[in-house]
């Protein structure tokens, strides 16, 4: 049965830390009510419109995940660009190819006009 004295420990703590943190957070909060909170948003500026009245247009999210995919490859370069001495001339080769299909998409995307807001 001693065995098992971690786990338990485990599982109690597991099972105690959300609630043991929501009542540090609720001891802790700010007490008084504030209508500025309850708007949409604190910016101080008024509210024109609700914010489910405006459809926004399926380009603004295709720049949006377009965005993200031409981000992420500098997520991935600089790990190479750190590594480049180890890994030689196949890693250079690797990352030529990484950049040739990047382009590759990025040409697309923009002559398909995907990159056109209007």
């Amino acid at each position: 049965m001693t065995e098992y004295i971690p786990v338990l420990l485990f599982v109690a703590v597991a099972i105690a830390f959300p609630f043991v943190t929501l009542a540090i957070a609720w001891l802790l909060r700010a007490g008084r009510y504030d209508p500025v909170k309850v708007e949409p948003y604190e910016c101080g500026n008024p509210i024109t419109s609700e914010a489910h009245d405006h459809r926004f247009s399926v380009r603004y999210y295709l720049i949006a995940v377009l965005f993200v995919v031409f981000d992420v490859e500098t997520v991935f370069l600089f790990p190479w660009a750190v590594m480049l001495r180890k890994l030689a001339l196949f890693g250079f080769i690797e990352m030529v190819v990484f950049l040739t299909i990047l382009v590759v998409g990025y040409v697309y995307a923009w002559r398909r006009g995907a990159l056109q807001w209007v």
